[in-house]
């Protein structure tokens, strides 16, 4: 029986946006080499084709043909998903409580000075604009 699709990129499929985000549009060569580079793993040309098309007939990527080629860019931004993904990590894992997402993040991680100074400033901010 097959697993239910998934409202978010597969890990394969983001990892072909984190790509495309960066520089695109991309031919299916192109996607290949970076994705071998970077994810240090080999990738048949044709597990590349099909999973830029399905990314298509998801919505995630545009496709313009040009020659014999097609050319891949993101139709979706990266905060859009970024957002999807931490929205149903917080419903499903903290029960919606963004604090505990946080206070988690916080302990389990290693976050350098000019990060946290990063932090206050946006809960300051955003602390100035709940009192308005």
């Amino acid at each position: 029986m097959a697993r239910p699709g998934s409202d978010h990129p597969t890990k394969l499929e983001l990892e072909i946006l984190k790509i495309l985000w960066d520089e695109s549009p991309l031919p299916v060569r192109d996607v290949r080499a970076k994705l071998e580079t970077e994810a240090d793993r080999a990738l048949a040309h044709s597990s590349v084709i099909t999973t830029l098309n399905i990314m298509y007939d998801k919505g995630l990527l545009r496709r313009r043909k040009e020659g014999k080629s097609f050319l891949f860019s993101p139709k979706v931004e990266k905060d859009q998903i970024a957002g999807g993904i931490m929205g149903d990590l917080l419903s499903r894992l903290f029960d919606g409580s963004p604090s505990a997402m946080m206070l988690n993040l916080l302990e389990t991680t290693d976050i350098n000075s000019s990060e946290l100074a990063e932090l206050r400033k946006l809960i300051t901010r955003k602390a100035k604009e709940q009192s308005k």
